[in-house]
């Protein structure tokens, strides 16, 4: 079966996938009514020349692999994920949730960021958000509440375990011990998350006190309607977790890709729980939550776009050395040979921050060695930093991590004045990075 060669592929080949970033980061702020309206076509315009440009240098048969690949096996589960998730955490009402404190604030937040690990990012995402946006919907500022959510809920809190973010599943599925990141990681995740709960306590009181209601109780008489969805919501990472423990070694080749009884039956268990969901919820509860089917689709839009984009950047970052992410790789070792583990962070997290952090974990995974003894025993601190950077930078920007940008939709769609691509930058830069650096100092030297 014919693939991309990474090492002969021009960084040149890399401009869709910056030009659909510049896109994404700058339509909405210069042209806002015509992105909203036609950023499908857009992103399409990018994908089309992605692939236009990788066909002449790799030649049809494989960029055709590469896109069935990407398309069958990537694509099309992660937007069933999302579409079981949303629709699940969409039936789930929590209504009579008067506006919230500083502390109530805090509290959600907190506990997000330990289902995170639980239930997954995603998962924990969409089910707080709307109790989120619903108990500060009266509020002046609300900005900073759904940053702080898209830090601690839809990133960093899901550290703990493979169940938390993508990164960590592959890394479990590569032979990692299930329990390995909570044994080994949980110091700097709860670091991390003191710091940034500290700090939004600090901003929200501050906020909270310009409304002049910082003295206000928070109402916890809460009724909450839809259950039966938080089962469905259990049920998908439930189905996740038993497919990639079950190989039957039953699969069958089409379109250049190698199509396994598991991943085919975890598929149609995604659509059915959200299908599932959509036939016993209410109508009335989905109009009580503003269910509105526009987030998802724009994320499946754009996404879609984004990794069709990232085929050539990732097949030269798969070339190591001989691509043209030599340099990075260069950075890696230290001169002695020993691996170096701050680079390793960095390297990880700022291109998980961009890419799909997923294969960017495996990437790093393999130039680390690939063997989950020696990493998670004399190795441990790399696989540590390799780790952490996947999980932890994905919070720098909207597309860095897949619940990031459907919180940053569902905001939109509340009526939060949400910052753009660069202005929620500035905010994750301004705050994350300088968490990063001391996660660098106490943690990784």
């Amino acid at each position: 079966m014919p693939h991309l060669g990474g090492a002969h592929i021009p960084f040149i080949e890399a401009l869709p996938f910056v030009g659909l970033l510049l896109s994404i980061a700058l339509g909405p702020i210069f042209a806002r009514r015509l992105w909203h309206a036609h950023y499908g076509w857009a992103a399409a315009a990018w994908a089309i020349m992605a692939l236009a440009l990788l066909i002449p240098t790799e030649g049809f048969a494989p960029t055709w692999t590469a896109l069935s690949q990407t398309i069958f096996a990537e694509y099309l589960p992660f937007i069933l994920m999302l579409f079981a998730l949303y629709t699940a955490a969409g039936g789930i009402v929590v209504s009579d949730f008067d506006r919230a404190t500083p502390l109530t604030n805090t509290l959600l937040l907190a506990l997000g960021a330990l289902a995170a690990s639980i239930i997954g990012t995603t998962g924990a995402s969409m089910i707080l958000i709307r109790p989120l946006l619903q108990a500060n919907a009266k509020r002046r500022h609300q900005v900073h509440v759904v940053v702080f959510f898209i830090f601690l809920v839809a990133n960093i809190g899901g550290v703990l375990t493979p169940l938390g973010d993508p990164p960590l599943f592959f890394g479990f599925l590569r032979g990692v011990d299930f329990f390995w990141p909570l044994r080994t990681l949980w110091p700097v995740w709860l670091f991390a998350c003191l710091i940034l709960l500290a700090l939004f306590y600090a901003i929200d009181l501050y906020f909270a006190r310009r409304e002049n209601d910082g003295h206000q109780k928070p109402a916890f008489d809460l009724s909450v309607r839809g259950l039966p969805n938080l089962v469905l919501i259990v049920a998908v990472v439930l189905v996740i977790v038993l497919s990639a423990g079950w190989h039957p070694g039953i699969a069958f080749g089409a379109f250049g890709v190698r199509f396994e009884l598991q991943n085919l039956l975890c598929d149609a268990a995604l659509a059915g729980i959200g299908l599932i969901s959509l036939a016993i919820t209410p109508k009335a509860d989905r109009e009580a939550n503003h269910f509105s089917w526009a987030p998802l689709e724009e994320v499946a839009k754009l996404f879609a776009a984004i990794f069709i984009c990232i085929i050539p950047v990732m097949a030269m970052l798969e070339a190591h050395a001989q691509g043209p992410f030599a340099p990075v790789i260069a950075s890696l070792s230290h001169a002695d040979g020993r691996p170096n583990d701050i680079a390793y962070f960095w390297a990880t997290g700022l291109l998980s921050s961009v890419l799909d952090n997923a294969p960017t974990y495996l990437v790093f995974f393999g130039l680390a060695g690939g063997d989950p003894t020696t990493l998670m025993g004399p190795l441990a601190k790399t696989l540590a930093a390799i780790s952490l950077g996947a999980v932890f930078m994905g919070a720098l920007t909207y597309i860095g991590n897949a619940p990031n940008f459907m919180v940053y939709a569902m905001a939109r769609r509340a009526r939060v004045s949400m910052p753009g691509f660069f202005g929620y930058m500035a905010w994750s830069c301004a705050i994350l990075l300088p968490l990063f650096i001391l996660v660098t100092l106490l943690f990784l030297r």
